[in-house]
C-alpha cells in the first residue's frame, strides 16, 4: 500500500472524499473500536476512518471540550445504515482508576471491543540527559508506555477471536533520536510489550501490531520542533488508512508491524 504525496493523501478528508466513503458499503458495521488520544491528530483521523466504515468508535482524551468537538466532526461520517455511534470519554491513560472506569462503562454499553488503538501519547523536546528531569521522564513513560499496558490489560477481557490491537509507537521504536531519552525509552519499551503481547494472544486469534509511522503532520510538532518541514511529512489520513488496512486483514494474516516512511509508504 503506497503512501501518496500529501496533496492526494488529504483527499480522504475532503467533502468529496468523505462522500465517497459514506456512499461505500460499510465494512465494519457492528464493530466497536476504542481509540485512545482520539480527539486530535492521528487518533482523530483513525476514528474518522473507522466511523466511515460503520464502526462504533470510542475516543478518549483528557479535555472534554476538545473531545466533544471531535465527536461532532466524526458523527456525520457514520453511514446511517450502520446504526453506530461515536462515544467521547474523558480518560487519563496514566490513571488506573480512570482506565478501569472507562472499560467498565464500555462493557456495560457494548459488551465487547473489536479494535483497540493505543494511540494516546506525548513527546518531548530534545534534552541532554543531565537536563532530563524525573518529572519529564515519568510523564512520558507513564503516558506512552504504562498507558498502553493499562488500556490493553483492561480491554482484553472484552476482546474475542478476530479482534485487533494496534499500538501506535512511531519510528522511534526502532530508530535512534539523540536527546529524546524518555520518548525513545517509552517507544522501544512499547515495542517489546507489543511483541510479547502478540506471542501471548496469537493462539487466541487476536491480532497485535505495532504501527510505526515516520514523521507525521500533526500539531505535536508545535510543541517539540515548530520549524520542522511539515510539507514533507506523512499525512495523518494516510496513517489512518494503514490502520483500516490492518483491521480489515483476513483472520489468518498476522503481521507484527506496519511501518510508514514518508518516501517509501507502508511496508
Amino acid at each position: 500500500m503506497a503512501t501518496r504525496k500529501r496533496r492526494s493523501q488529504s483527499k480522504v478528508n475532503s467533502p468529496s472524499g468523505r462522500s465517497r466513503l459514506l456512499a461505500a458499503k460499510p465494512r465494519l458495521g457492528g464493530k466497536v473500536a476504542v481509540i485512545t488520544g482520539g480527539s486530535r491528530g492521528i487518533g482523530l483521523s483513525v476514528a474518522e476512518t473507522l466511523a466511515a466504515e460503520g464502526c462504533n468508535v470510542v475516543i478518549t482524551g483528557r479535555n472534554r471540550k476538545i473531545l466533544d468537538a471531535a465527536a461532532a466532526k466524526i458523527a456525520p461520517l457514520i453511514p446511517k445504515s450502520a446504526n453506530a455511534a461515536v462515544v467521547p470519554q474523558v480518560c487519563d491513560v496514566r490513571d488506573p482508576q480512570a482506565v478501569g472506569a472507562l472499560f467498565k462503562s464500555l462493557a456495560a454499553r457494548f459488551g465487547k471491543i473489536d479494535v483497540l488503538v493505543n494511540n494516546a501519547g506525548i513527546s518531548q523536546p530534545a534534552t541532554p540527559l543531565a537536563q532530563t528531569s524525573l518529572d519529564l521522564w515519568r510523564d512520558v513513560l507513564d503516558t506512552d508506555l504504562t498507558g498502553v499496558f493499562l488500556c490493553t490489560q483492561a480491554a482484553l477481557p472484552l476482546m474475542q477471536t478476530g479482534a485487533t490491537i494496534i499500538n501506535n509507537l512511531s519510528a522511534a521504536a526502532k530508530q535512534l533520536f539523540p536527546g529524546y531519552y524518555a520518548y525513545t525509552a517509552a517507544k522501544m519499551g512499547a515495542l517489546g510489550f507489543t511483541l510479547s503481547l502478540r506471542a501471548e494472544l496469537m493462539p487466541r486469534g487476536i491480532r497485535v501490531m505495532a504501527l510505526m509511522p515516520g514523521a507525521t503532520d500533526t500539531d505535536i510538532w508545535e510543541q517539540i520542533m515548530p520549524d520542522a518541514p511539515r510539507d514533507h511529512m506523512i499525512d495523518a489520513a494516510s496513517v489512518a488508512q494503514a490502520v483500516l488496512y490492518a483491521v480489515l486483514l483476513p483472520p489468518n494474516v498476522n503481521p507484527s508491524e506496519i511501518s510508514l516512511d514518508p518516501a517509501q509508504g507502508a511496508v
